[in-house]
């Protein structure tokens, strides 16, 4: 049996990583997604001078209490501020983690960090999102220097529009009401005045929506590559050497849907199983009946029982993952 653990971009990038190449975790001080002081750490390897971190470290959902949600007010400051960390410490390249996000500033919070002032007239901008709709015009930092920046994600969403970055993830934030089309008004006029005053119009980029639109500012702001976040972790564990030697691969995600094949794990997963030849199974939470998500795999065993809630098939997930992959050991031997 071998085992590996494997990420995509969200939660849990880093530490697989780290662990793959004998990284050490590093602390810094940052400020969360509402301006309070907390510690953020991320991944260092030495030998390679190569930070790995998530936002999510510093501006995910999960350091705000579901009354604190507000992607008005919520930012990436903190997700800025871990980079300079980073930079100051000696780091060449910077992987950055994008999922898990309570913000939709689309990098702005972050930028400011690193030094960009943003103005509406003579005002500067500072704080609330809404303010940006009548953003004037951007200035850079002067001596800004940072090192390679490889955005890692696990979406393909642009930064605007239907499956734009505020209305595909900015109810689960928050964003209610006419919150939705402040966001949207705010990250299209970002959108125009980066491309004014830095020439470059990253908008319809796949994977710009990310983390809130901070896909589309890591291209704008630092000039970060975008990679899938599958690709680089495959890559750091050498997932597809370690497949090699196996029969049967088997993978597993919370939800099986659509949102799968936009570079999730378990589509990862199968596409290189399918190129090496070999059989692909996946164990999941819930799956939809989506035949062009289903035919990634030779199987698909759900762990949720008809009539379970989905708060029971959480509380019971272990017990029941055992279950499924004791049916799917035994339906592999017969």
């Amino acid at each position: 049996m071998n085992i590996v653990p494997m990420a995509d971009g969200g939660e849990g990038t880093a530490e697989v990583v780290c662990d793959a190449l004998g990284g050490k975790w590093v602390k810094c001080g940052a400020h969360d997604p509402i301006g309070r002081e907390i510690e953020a750490r991320y991944a260092y390897i030495d030998n390679r001078k190569l930070a790995v971190m998530e936002m999510s470290e510093a501006a995910g959902m999960r350091r705000l209490s579901e009354s604190e949600r507000d992607p008005l007010r919520a930012n990436t400051f903190g997700v800025g501020e871990m980079i300079l960390a980073a930079a100051n410490r000696g780091a060449r390249e910077i992987v950055i983690g994008l999922g898990g996000s309570a913000t939709n500033d689309g990098g702005v919070g972050m930028a400011r960090a690193l030094g960009f002032r943003f103005f509406e007239q003579e005002q500067e901008y500072e704080q609330e999102l809404s303010r940006i709709v009548k953003l004037g015009w951007i200035e850079k930092p002067k001596n800004l220097a940072l090192p390679k920046m490889v955005a890692a994600v696990d979406v393909r969403n642009p930064l605007l529009g239907e499956n734009g970055a505020t209305r595909v993830f900015g109810p689960q934030k928050g964003a209610t009401g006419n919150k939705i089309d402040i966001l949207e008004r705010a990250l299209g006029r970002l959108a125009e005045i980066v491309a004014k005053d830095f020439g470059v119009d990253y908008r319809d980029e796949p994977g710009a929506g990310a983390a809130g639109g901070l896909g589309f500012g890591l291209m704008s702001f630092v000039g970060a590559v975008m990679k899938p976040g599958f690709e680089v972790v495959a890559e750091s564990v050498g997932l597809e050497s370690r497949m090699e030697d196996v029969d049967v691969v088997i993978t597993g995600e919370g939800s099986l849907d659509r949102q799968t094949l936009e570079g999730k794990t378990p589509a990862g997963v199968a596409q290189l199983a399918r190129k090496l030849g070999k059989r692909v199974f996946a164990i999941v939470g819930r799956a939809t009946y989506d035949r062009q998500v289903r035919d990634l795999f030779d199987g698909v065993d759900v762990t949720t029982r008809p009539g379970m809630s989905e708060k029971e098939s959480i509380v019971h997930a272990a017990e029941l993952l055992r279950e499924r992959a004791r049916e799917l050991a035994k339906s592999l031997e017969e």
